[in-house]
């Protein structure tokens, strides 16, 4: 199994610090790592066509005509896509093709402090076994949605006086592609500081992959 990771962008996400320990946890469950600081792999067909996960870690920024097409290609025709945060949910906001492809796209985070993260209780290799609720302490995304995408954990979200059920991880598909997200993992210390978002985090990474296969699981 191999794993694109790709990093950069606004360094306020520690794309780098991220990026290395996504990489040390894949690597010690046995993939193979490209992980580089540009977009340039995309759009390189030979490299694409031996990647089975790509794993954005690029918050904002702008993807080039041929790095789109070449990732866009990719996962339609099964490699996965795979990422957190606004490394993949606030990433090259001008593509609106890419926002689809990930199935949501952050708006805001109105709060900033403790929350509760509860798994919504489908069964799903990414989430089972994991405790059915935890608190978190972190920016609480705020997120416009797919309404097609299984949701495995949600939030509430109290703002302007509402309350409101908001996603923050979930699964689809893109074309014969997987596609995992979580909203969570503002930072690297949140990753050591919540052993179930990195473990949570690698499983989605994990389970993108094995699409390429045609792995039912």
């Amino acid at each position: 199994m191999k794993a694109l990771i790709f990093y950069g962008g606004w360094d306020g996400h520690q794309p780098k610090e991220v990026s290395e320990i996504l990489e040390a946890s894949l690597q010690s469950k046995g993939v193979e790592v490209m992980r580089v600081d540009n977009m340039a792999p995309l759009a390189d067909a030979s490299v694409m066509s031996t990647v089975d996960v790509v794993v954005p870690v690029w918050t904002m920024g702008q993807m080039e005509k041929e790095q789109w097409q070449g990732l866009n290609s990719a996962v339609k025709a099964g490699c996965g896509v795979a990422g957190v945060h606004g490394g993949m949910g606030d990433a090259f906001r001008g593509n609106l093709e890419y926002q689809w492809m990930t199935g949501g796209q952050f708006v805001g985070h109105p709060h900033v402090g403790d929350y509760t993260v509860r798994m919504t209780g489908i069964k799903h290799p990414v989430t089972e076994g994991l405790a059915s609720h935890f608190p978190y302490k972190s920016e609480q995304y705020y997120m416009i949605t797919d309404p097609g995408n299984t949701v495995l954990a949600d939030t509430l979200y109290e703002y302007d006086g509402r309350r409101i059920l908001m996603p923050v991880v979930w699964v689809k598909t893109w074309g014969r592609g997987r596609v995992f997200y979580s909203a969570l993992g503002h930072c690297a210390k949140e990753f050591t500081d919540y052993p179930q978002v990195l473990e949570m985090t690698v499983r989605g990474i994990l389970w993108s992959a094995q699409g390429r296969c045609g792995c039912c699981c």
